[in-house]
């Protein structure tokens, strides 16, 4: 499943519909989008901010890295 949920939003980032600086949706919001538990929707954020496609901000939520991976 989280698998799932990096391909998208790297694809999304790609294709220009993610901008940098946008925010993606909350967790609870991709949990409802993919029918998922908290735990895959968080492992997919926290890889996709490690390979620097997004930036996590603690209480504030994630955000397309403003020079996501080409």
């Amino acid at each position: 499943m989280y698998e799932q949920v990096i391909d998208d939003v790297t694809a999304s980032i790609r294709a220009g519909t993610l901008k940098p600086g946008d925010k993606l949706p909350s967790i609870v919001e991709l949990c409802a989008q993919y029918g998922a538990s908290a735990t895959p929707i968080r492992y997919a954020l926290r890889i996709l901010d490690e390979r620097g496609w997004i930036e996590t901000h603690q209480g504030k939520g994630s955000f397309v890295a403003a020079t996501p991976p080409a």
